[in-house]
């Protein structure tokens, strides 16, 4: 199972039924259309559920390959924070700043640091396992995690010691996606392939970043804007009939990244030595700088992209924007926050923000504020609901889906 940027999911290949089924079906980012306009997903399992076994084969003759049926849905949120709170006045003693300048550009009054002992990884496990226990899901019975993060605790990424702090005794796969403040929703499309095209059943999907470790704290420009956390949730394949992950809509522009970047950098100083030998030999140590960010730029780019983006997961789900319960943006500014419901004439009643208390958490935010309402009574089984993260790359996507 193939599927692009668009949100199309293309046609499995399956040698053994080429030339059989003819080329009718006319593809849609929810699944299958067939012409007579039913709605038909049809997906390839690699696990080959209901494979007969024929009397005298081989044992890699017995199973034929099938095309299987699978939708996909969300069934359990939680999420985690350090225990350091700094507010508004607390950053005031380091940098030039006060409340009332950061609450009314930002609308951020408080937010969280990662401090003493605690790592990102403590954090994703902690979230994780609250969305399992709202699932009623066995940790054994996981066989994915996706680590949506671009702050990682280890450079190769943090995702196997997450499985491990879990405890999965079957070694499932674990891997990152690194995609900044758009990786929670980038980690929701490819759970959904990865159940749909891949014959997986539960998989965790975590938004985590500890984006503090990166920020020029004498920057007042940046530095107010950022928080650490963690957020996950428990995506389940079920019946095509009931699938709720209905649409997707994902970009990137490698033109932006000169508006929101934090850039790999050599170190001034030659610490080890060339000896003399090759020129520029040995690499000279590096690192990553801060982050640095042209904010009208990223403004600019969020309110314009954001509205097209959702309007065309909604364009492919069938579905008019009144149908929409709640709109759940990224949380990286009241402001855009604001521009975008207002740009799609969504009630602010409508839009769920937690940004006061969290300030921007990159990935963690739309996961985190769901798990929040969720947990609050605010979003109900059923709720549609219109996800869209936005940042760094540039990237940008949404999601259409139906929460429980």
């Amino acid at each position: 199972m193939a599927t692009n940027a668009s949100g199309l999911f293309t046609t499995p290949t399956v040698p053994s039924l080429r030339g059989k089924i003819k080329p009718s079906i006319r593809i849609f980012g929810s699944g299958f259309r067939s012409p007579d306009g039913i709605s038909k997903r049809v997906f390839c399992s690699s696990t080959f559920e209901g494979a007969e076994k024929h009397v005298g084969a081989s044992p890699s003759e017995s199973r034929a390959p099938r095309l299987v049926s699978k939708g996909c849905k969300l069934i359990g949120c939680g999420s985690a924070v350090p225990s350091l709170k700094i507010s508004n006045d607390d950053l005031a003693k380091v940098v030039d700043t006060n409340d009332e300048w950061i609450s009314v550009r930002t609308g951020i009054r408080n937010r969280r640091i990662l401090s003493g002992k605690e790592n990102l990884t403590m954090l994703a496990v902690e979230a994780a396992l609250k969305a399992l226990e709202m699932a009623e899901v066995d940790v054994d019975d996981v066989d994915l995690i996706l680590m949506c993060t671009s702050s990682p605790d280890d450079l190769f990424g943090s995702a196997p010691q997450v499985q491990k702090a879990l405890g999965c005794k079957r070694n499932p796969l674990a891997y990152d996606i690194t995609a900044a403040c758009s990786g929670f929703v980038m980690g929701l499309v490819s759970a959904a392939c990865h159940i749909r095209g891949g014959g997986f059943k539960n998989v965790l999907v975590i938004g985590a970043d500890a984006l503090s470790r990166f920020v020029d704290w004498t920057d007042r420009g940046t530095c107010i804007l950022f928080g650490d956390a963690a957020g996950a949730v428990l995506v389940q394949a079920c019946d095509s009939e009931d699938d709720s992950l209905l649409a997707f809509d994902l970009h990137s522009d490698g033109d932006g990244n000169r508006h929101l970047n934090a850039a790999f950098k050599e170190s001034e100083t030659d610490e080890l030595g060339s000896n003399g030998s090759v020129l520029g030999f040995p690499p000279r140590r590096a690192s990553f700088s801060c982050l640095q960010m042209n904010g009208k730029e990223v403004f600019r780019f969020a309110v314009r992209v954001v509205p097209q983006s959702i309007e065309a997961a909604l364009a492919k789900a069938g579905l008019p924007a009144s149908s929409i319960d709640w709109l759940l943006l990224h949380q990286a500014n009241q402001r855009i926050l604001d521009g975008v419901s207002s740009r799609m004439q969504i009630p602010s009643e409508q839009v769920i923000s937690n940004l006061a208390n969290y300030g921007n958490t990159s990935a963690a935010s739309i996961p985190l504020a769901l798990d929040e309402a969720v947990r609050s009574g605010k979003v109900k089984p059923g709720h549609t609901i219109a996800a869209a993260g936005f940042g760094a790359g540039l990237t940008w996507g949404s999601t259409i889906f139906r929460w429980g």
